[in-house]
């Protein structure tokens, strides 16, 4: 795909994952309500396949290839949620997904992606080395090469989760995602404007990896210089598909610390009773800090995923 995604686009995307996704729930949390003084609506992808949103993009990029292509299969360099979901899109099309993974990936999220199908090579763990040994793997398969946000399929796939947060809550007055590379949001960003374009849209970020927030306030992509936060999730650069998105849509970047982040996430475990990540905690965490100035009702929350190590719980290991 090779122009920004539409309304007409992400709901052909909508349609050709829909029997391979979950359609998520939206829950409410009466506690949350009073505590922020808003009705929250809460999309929560910590229930999608591969425990996060990433599935969506992932689903469209595999199921968009024309036969020829898709027979080459796939290919991606991710330790994280992406490669799991690529991993498991190529699996339900019955192709090949090469993941390139870094040697010191802990060992869970390799049985992950060989759980999922993936055929992992490994690589040494800096930046350099994975963008060559991917190059290497495309050159040698044929493999299509699929980004984990710079690209309008993953971002029009990630769209459709607003999609259904929309079409099921109608008339909401803000929407809040968290960004990290953001395809997420800038797919948020682009239905939101669509659907519903009296809402403002507004994503949360960590103090420690604030790039998106130093980039609309520069007007400039600003890379992501040794990230340090708990939402590891939320650790890479803006794109140049990703950036502009965000720009032309995004009311505001929300940033917040990670015991603002560790906060929400609690709250959420205890008053919810489910299970989410921190960087899925990030914008609850985010409205929270803007609530008492924000005079939004209606709000819209996206809950990005629930891979947690329940070994490593942020109030048991600060």
């Amino acid at each position: 795909m090779k122009t920004r995604p539409d309304l007409d686009t992400i709901r052909s995307a909508a349609r050709r994952i829909e029997s391979h996704i979950h359609r998520t729930p939206v829950l409410t949390c009466a506690a949350l309500d009073h505590l922020t003084g808003a009705s929250l609506f809460f999309k929560c992808e910590n229930f999608q396949k591969v425990g996060a949103f990433k599935f969506r993009g992932a689903c469209n990029v595999v199921f968009s290839l024309d036969d020829a292509a898709a027979e080459r299969g796939v290919a991606t360099h991710s330790s994280g949620n992406h490669a799991a979901a690529l991993s498991l899109a190529a699996r339900a099309r019955g192709i090949d997904a090469h993941i390139v993974m870094p040697r010191t990936a802990p060992p869970v999220k390799r049985a992950a992606v060989e759980g999922y199908g993936g055929r992992i090579v490994l690589c040494e763990p800096t930046l350099a080395a994975r963008e060559s040994t991917a190059r290497d793997v495309v050159g040698r398969t044929g493999a299509t090469f699929v980004h984990p946000y710079n690209d309008y399929g993953i971002i029009a796939g990630q769209a459709t989760a607003a999609l259904e947060l929309i079409e099921e809550v109608p008339d909401l007055d803000i929407v809040l995602a968290p960004v990290g590379g953001g395809g997420l949001l800038s797919g948020t960003a682009l239905t939101v404007s669509a659907l519903a374009p009296r809402a403002r849209i507004v994503g949360g970020e960590p103090a420690g990896a604030d790039d998106a927030f130093r980039s609309l306030r520069d007007g400039k992509i600003i890379p992501s210089v040794e990230p340090k936060t708990i939402a590891d999730g939320l650790l890479t650069s803006l794109g140049e598909l990703t950036f502009p998105i965000l720009r032309d849509h995004v009311s505001e970047i929300v940033v917040v610390d990670d015991r603002e982040i560790v906060d929400a996430m609690r709250l959420v475990w205890e008053r919810m009773k489910i299970i989410i990540e921190p960087s899925a905690a990030v914008p609850l965490a985010a409205f929270r800090a803007i609530a008492e100035r924000n005079p939004a009702k209606r709000v819209g929350i996206i809950f990005s995923g629930g891979n947690v190590q329940l070994d490593r719980l942020p109030w048991r290991n600060p």
